[in-house]
């Protein structure tokens, strides 16, 4: 499956630096991205339910974004400059475990891996429990930690002579963590007037970049 691609707009920055300035052209280069995906699922036995999955991403044209700056040693600025092709390689692995009529054991494992040298791994359990048939509770987790890339530096460590630079903290080292709980309400009469059912979430994140935050969201289904 192919993508539409996405265009980048001519554009000539320009950047004080030292009482002097600094101009840049922003590549013009069409982003394409071509994906495709394989799935194989199997029930394991009465209890067990597993699912593999596998993607291949390709992706060419101008891959940066012009609006991250990076600051070389000298502390002159410029637009990040990355390669203009990107293969990407995601493996997934899902298991649900049915442990008796109340609780499901949801869990989840992917590994990713592409050519700027990124890899990261990614797991997940959600433990959804039903306290009534039509009232259940689901506490969840998940772990995620990636390697930088080949091409990032922080502020005003890359050079003029690196052939690829960014210092984009998205493709920095870290690791994050995400856990909280799930609340869900599906009456067979619907809760009221054309609503069937409720969900409402909420999670908390946090990152090894001291970034922190909260998340709650709604979900609800008319009838």
């Amino acid at each position: 499956m192919i993508y539409p691609s996405e265009f980048v707009q001519v554009a000539t920055v320009t950047s004080a630096s030292g009482g002097g300035e600094s101009k840049a052209k922003i590549p013009t280069n069409p982003r394409v991205s071509a994906t495709a995906s394989l799935s194989f699922s199997q029930v394991i036995n009465q209890r067990t339910q597993g699912l593999i999955m596998l993607d291949g991403v390709i992706q060419s044209g101008y891959l940066g974004l012009p609006f991250h700056r990076v600051y070389f040693k000298d502390g002159s600025p410029a637009i990040e400059k990355l390669p203009t092709e990107r293969y990407k390689l995601p493996i997934g692995v899902r298991l649900n475990y049915f442990l008796g009529d109340r609780i499901i054991l949801r869990s989840y494992y992917r590994y990713y891996t592409d050519s700027w040298g990124l890899t990261a791994n990614t797991a997940s359990l959600e433990v959804p429990y039903k306290i009534t048939p039509f009232f259940s509770v689901a506490p969840f987790y998940r772990y995620y930690q990636q390697t930088a890339i080949k091409y990032f530096a922080p502020f005003e460590v890359h050079t003029e002579a690196d052939p690829y630079y960014t210092s984009n903290y998205a493709y920095s080292a870290f690791s994050s963590q995400f856990f909280g709980i799930n609340f869900r309400m599906a009456p067979p009469k619907g809760i009221s007037g054309s609503l069937s059912s409720l969900e409402l979430r909420y999670g908390h994140y946090l990152q090894t970049t001291s970034l922190l935050s909260d998340v709650i969201s709604i979900n609800l289904t008319f009838k």
